[in-house]
This record gives C-alpha cells, sequence and structure tokens, in this order.
C-alpha cells in the first residue's frame, strides 16, 4: 500500500513546484481510498484551545493533510443538530474526504467508537452515538468498522476518558487521510447497524403531506423541513397557491395556518409568511424580512413534525 505519510512531502513539494501534475496525485488517492482532506466538525466552539489540539494531532500524523472545518458550533451535546450538517454538507465533497464528526455527550462510557464508510467513498470518523444516521441514509453505508483503540489512540493518553476528539478520533481519521492505514486497518468489521436517531421520513398521508424539522436556519429563523421536492410535489400545489401548515412539537400543535407557495422571500410583502423550496429542495417556511421561528416559538429536532395541505 502506498503510504502518504512516507511520500506526500516529496509530492506536495513537486506539485507546488509544477513537477508533477495533478493526475498523479487523484491516482495516489484513488488507491489509498482518501484524498488527504479532512474535515471536522464538533459542538466545542472556538474559546478555547480544544479544536486547534485536534488540528495538531491531525498535522502530526501528516503535514500535507488539508483540514477544512465545516463547524465548531453545533450547540452543545446536540447529535441531532450534528447529524444534520453532516448530511447537509458532506454531499458537497469529493469521495474520499474523511469526516471527523464529535458531539460526544457519552465520551468516555461504553458508547462505540466507529468509521464508516458510506457508498459515495466518503468517510467518517465518529463516536456511534447517532450522529451518522443522516448521512448513512442519506449516501448509504458500504462498510463500517469500530476503532481499535490499542492500535489508534495517541500515545500516552490511555488514562485520559474526556477528549476522544483529540486522542482517538483526530488521529484515526488523519491516519486515514495520509493513507498510513487502509479502512480495513481500522479495527474490526461490524455487521452495519449502527445506532440511529428516530425521525419522521417524509412522505404523502391521504390530503398532506408531513416530515419533520430537523434544523433552523438560524441566521434568519426560517423554519427548514425534511419533506423534499419530490414528496411535496405529490399534493398538486402551484406557486401563488395558499397551503395550510400545521407544525408539532410531540402531540402539541404549536402553530397552524395558511401561507402562500412562493419562490422567493421577495415575492410577498414584508412581514407576510410564505412557504418554499429551500437551499437543498426542501419545503421551509419564512417571515419576509422577519424570524418565523421566533415568531411562533417553533424549534427543531426529531420530535418536531410537520403537516402541509393544499388550501
Amino acid at each position: 500500500m502506498i503510504r502518504r505519510g512516507a511520500i506526500g512531502v516529496v509530492l506536495g513539494l513537486a506539485l507546488a513546484a509544477g513537477m508533477v501534475d495533478r493526475s498523479a496525485w487523484s491516482a495516489e488517492a484513488a488507491e489509498l481510498e482518501t484524498n488527504g482532506v479532512v474535515v471536522l466538525e464538533t459542538d466545542f466552539g472556538l474559546k478555547d484551545g480544544a479544536v486547534s489540539a485536534m488540528r495538531g494531532v491531525a498535522v502530526s500524523v501528516d503535514p500535507t493533510l488539508r483540514l477544512e472545518d465545516l463547524t465548531h458550533e453545533i450547540p452543545p451535546f446536540d447529535i441531532w443538530e450534528g447529524a444534520y450538517r453532516l448530511a447537509q454538507t458532506a454531499p458537497y465533497w469529493p469521495r474520499g474526504t474523511v469526516f471527523v464528526a464529535v458531539i460526544d455527550p457519552g465520551v468516555g462510557t461504553a458508547r462505540r467508537s466507529i468509521a464508516l464508510k458510506t457508498e459515495s467513498g466518503h468517510v467518517f470518523v465518529s463516536p456511534d452515538n447517532g450522529t451518522l444516521t443522516l448521512v448513512a441514509d442519506q449516501l448509504g453505508i458500504d462498510a463500517v468498522r469500530e476503532i481499535d483503540e490499542s492500535r489508534h489512540r495517541r500515545p500516552g493518553s490511555e488514562l485520559s476518558y474526556t477528549f476522544f476528539g483529540r486522542d482517538l478520533y483526530a488521529l484515526t481519521g488523519a491516519k486515514l487521510a495520509s493513507g498510513q492505514i487502509a479502512f480495513k486497518e481500522v479495527g474490526p468489521a461490524l455487521d452495519g447497524e449502527i445506532v440511529r436517531i428516530p425521525f419522521q421520513e417524509p412522505k404523502l398521508e391521504d390530503t398532506y403531506v408531513t416530515g419533520t424539522i430537523p434544523v433552523l436556519d438560524v441566521q434568519y429563523g426560517n423554519v427548514w423541513t425534511n419533506i423534499d421536492r419530490a414528496t411535496f410535489e405529490k399534493l398538486g400545489l402551484a406557486r401563488g397557491e395558499t397551503a395550510t401548515v400545521r407544525i408539532f412539537e410531540g402531540d402539541r400543535l404549536v402553530f397552524e395556518d395558511a401561507m402562500a407557495y412562493a419562490s422567493t422571500f421577495g415575492d410577498v410583502p414584508e412581514g407576510e409568511r410564505l412557504l418554499y423550496l429551500n437551499s437543498l429542495d426542501n419545503v421551509s417556511f419564512a417571515i419576509n424580512l422577519g424570524n418565523f421561528a421566533g415568531t411562533h416559538g417553533i424549534g427543531s429536532g426529531p420530535e418536531w413534525r410537520v403537516e402541509v395541505a393544499k388550501g
């Protein structure tokens, strides 16, 4: 097996000097299963050195790795939002990208540490606590392995139980991305079953479509659902027509009213509500130049359910 850690520095310098074309790098990446890119996601925030410590561990494995940040502003302990942000982002990265996702309220307990390879060719390193629910559904599971801590823990960290992001996940992700280990060397193969968070999948129910609110567009207060275009179009609703929207938290009805189906915010007057398809092509609700979630007390997560009907 080619080891990127051994030849990556030489190849990187050659690329920078124009001595080797990109096809050589692409061929090596294909053989390695990974492309030298690590994308980090955590709930750590950036107020201390936790994220920097993870990055330091990764570049100590291979200084030629490309390290990118998905986000470090997942709300503390919010595994569901971490799962959603992975699914929102991962498809736009090339196959072979390694994602290290650490939202880990059970750190140091018996929960498993895993690496998951999707059918799309992406690799995810994470605690097995539901963080990979949506990428597994969206991208498909090719293989899952439990991380062998006896082989892939940061030396000297064996007695530490509260920072697996630094001591296990960043190290394992970097080893994979650099080609120092192949996916099969992560640890024992699992049967493909991972911990999943249950949620309402989008579907047509008689005269309405239903789904969940996986996340809010936090900057603007728009409410994003998981109801995709194909499911929504089963209602036969044309732009400019009115939809009736009901939003529940558990069994409690939180919102019920009608709003126009529009292409974009400016299609309705300032301060009016609208239903639109967001940048992921999913049904969403907004107030033009306002905050829908804040105005109506709407949250997000698998306990939130939406119903949309025509008229």
